[in-house]
Formats: C-alpha cells, sequence, structure tokens
C-alpha cells in the first residue's frame, strides 16, 4: 500500500500542477483611438479588446468615455459573444477632441448576475485636433452624394468650413 501511495502521491501533485489557474483577466486591452471621419465630419473613441478566457453567456462590457465637451461621460454598454473573440466599442460621436490631451476611458466588464468580472481603466489621446474636420458632412444619404449645404449648384466651396468647438 505504502508503494502505491509513493507512486500516486507525485502523479496527483504532478496533474494538479497542469491545471489552468482561474482568475485572471478575461479581456485585454488591444487597441485605443480616436477614430475621423472626413466625409461625414464625426469623430469617435474606438477601443478593441480581446477575450482571454471564455466569459459566461449573457456578459456586458459597459464603457464611459470621458466628454470632450465637459459634463456627463458618453456611455455605451455591448453583449459579450462567446465565439467572438474580438470585441470593439465605438463611442456615440465627440466633439472638441485636441490634440495631445488624454481623454479617460472606464471599462466594467459584467457578469449576467450583475457582478463585475473585470474593470480596465486607460486614456486615447488624439494625434490631431477635431478641427480639421469640417463643419457639415461632405456627403449625404446611403449613396454618399454631395450634401447640397455644402457643394451650392454642385461645385466645390473654394474653402471649406471647419469644425469649431463651441466651449
Amino acid at each position: 500500500m505504502r508503494k502505491y501511495l509513493a507512486i500516486l502521491l507525485p502523479l496527483a501533485l504532478a496533474l494538479a500542477a497542469c491545471q489552468r489557474e482561474t482568475g485572471g483577466d478575461p479581456l485585454k486591452l488591444t487597441g485605443k483611438m480616436f477614430v475621423f471621419n472626413y466625409r461625414l465630419a464625426y469623430a469617435t473613441y474606438l477601443v478593441t479588446l480581446e477575450q482571454m478566457a471564455p466569459l459566461p453567456d449573457g456578459t456586458v462590457v459597459r464603457a464611459e468615455f470621458e466628454n470632450p465637451t465637459g459634463g456627463a461621460a458618453l456611455t455605451l454598454e455591448r453583449r459579450i459573444f462567446p465565439n467572438l473573440p474580438k470585441v470593439v466599442l465605438e463611442s456615440p460621436d465627440v466633439t472638441c477632441v485636441k490634440k495631445a490631451r488624454p481623454y479617460k476611458v472606464t471599462i466594467a466588464v459584467v457578469g449576467p448576475d450583475g457582478g463585475r468580472l473585470q474593470s480596465i481603466e486607460t486614456q486615447v489621446t488624439s494625434s490631431a485636433d477635431q478641427s480639421i474636420l469640417p463643419a457639415k458632412a461632405l456627403v449625404v444619404g446611403p449613396g454618399y452624394d454631395k450634401n447640397p449645404e455644402v457643394f451650392k449648384d454642385g461645385k466645390a466651396p473654394a474653402h471649406f468650413e471647419m469644425a469649431k468647438c463651441s466651449k
């Protein structure tokens, strides 16, 4: 009996050491930036995450993006789909983005029971001011037709009016 115990005990310890560790973060931040859509004259935050571990069905990601104009944070909630390894968070449109200024983003991963599984805090810094965008969208509609408010009689103006920050 002792002989079997001497063989089984090290074998059991070796197998226990092979178990996957738990408690690691289920999502990893893989990208963050501002997206300036010149044609449609808007800017948004874009944050990407990658699933590092399986999450329970019904898990959601809640993000809060600092509002560049001040005031309440812009919020977003996205459901996590177990078979999609990437999570893309795009904020509502923002205005008054300033070059080289860091803006805060807070992300909470919330399980189906409402418990917080992970928290991520990061900052997004733009390489350009929002003043590079036109004041009005250059195109409208699903066919990207020229915006008649910008292109009078179908002709481009001598100078495009650029976006201005109202704050």
